[in-house]
């Protein structure tokens, strides 16, 4: 009888021939995990023995939704964020590692973790930037908005799910439209991709919500209603932290100059060394 070590084996052959190459070994391990609720290390020392009767037809059928280029994190019903488990369904965009800069940002501006702090989390999706935040700063208290009452259900259950939800509210809204503030911090990841380079991606970010993605010709639109809407809602010296898209860091920067009420403070790179987060200022 086959053993786990040889059905994940032949789902990463599977993976690969589908055109999932550099992943197809972790998301075939991870995937048999999923079925199993194994974690990292049992399926490690384990994968020698034979499965239970039921797994091969269920992983099976995983591994089958992979192939057809469904994301991973959709399958799965979760994704690891901040060292965070957090629930992300298609309503939501799927958290990923380089958007961590934005929390690092915070946590570095606000470096007194009892000091209080008012957030507001601009398209928090998942809620993963929120309930991140809410973890790290225990006096922080954070508004989430978003324009989808789907994702905001979606970062309830997170929020709840990770103790933060007396601290984190939430507002359904396009963008800062209906907010007063004041705010301490003015965070977002906002959709910057342009709309005409849909095709382009790989079909599991085409499976991401468009609203969380696509944002006019040049993928500026969200940006610079951000950027304008912005100033009036935070106080002195409060900060307004962004990701942004590949090759956008010199747009960026004129929208910022252009606003007269926004200092660009850096441009922070992720581990490639690309710009993807700014970090802005209210002059006091």
């Amino acid at each position: 009888m086959k053993t786990i070590r040889e059905y994940v084996a032949a789902a990463s052959d599977r993976l690969r021939d589908a055109g999932i190459e550099t992943a197809a070994n972790l998301d075939a391990r991870l995937l048999a995990q999923h079925v199993l609720g194994w974690e990292t290390a049992r399926l490690l020392t384990s994968a020698g023995e034979v499965p239970p009767d039921a797994f091969p037809a269920a992983f099976d059928a995983l591994v089958a939704r992979r192939a057809a280029r469904e994301p991973l994190a959709y399958i799965t019903g979760h994704k690891e964020f901040w060292n965070l488990q957090f629930e992300v369904t298609p309503a939501v965009l799927i958290p990923r590692p380089e958007t961590e800069l934005i929390v690092e940002a915070v946590l570095r501006l606000a470096p007194d973790a009892d000091a209080p702090l008012a957030v507001a989390d601009v398209g928090t999706g998942s809620g993963c930037v929120a309930v991140a935040i809410a973890h790290e700063r225990p006096r922080a208290e954070v508004l989430a908005i978003d324009i989808s009452e789907a994702a905001l259900a979606v970062a309830r259950r997170n929020a709840s799910r990770h103790h933060v939800g007396s601290r984190v509210r939430f507002a359904a809204g396009d963008l800062l439209d209906g907010i007063s503030g004041p705010f301490d911090a003015i965070v977002a990841n906002p959709p910057y991709v342009r709309s005409g380079d849909r095709n382009g991606l790989q079909p599991e970010v085409r499976e991401e919500p468009a609203v969380a993605l696509y944002s006019g010709v040049e993928g500026l639109d969200a940006i610079a209603r951000l950027i304008e809407q912005a100033p009036d809602r935070m106080r002195r010296g409060a900060h307004l932290i962004f990701e942004f898209g590949l090759g956008q860091e010199l747009d960026i920067e004129r929208l910022l100059a252009a606003s007269g009420q926004l200092v660009l403070v850096e441009l922070l790179r992720d581990l490639q060394g690309i710009a993807r987060t700014a970090v802005a200022r209210r002059p006091d």
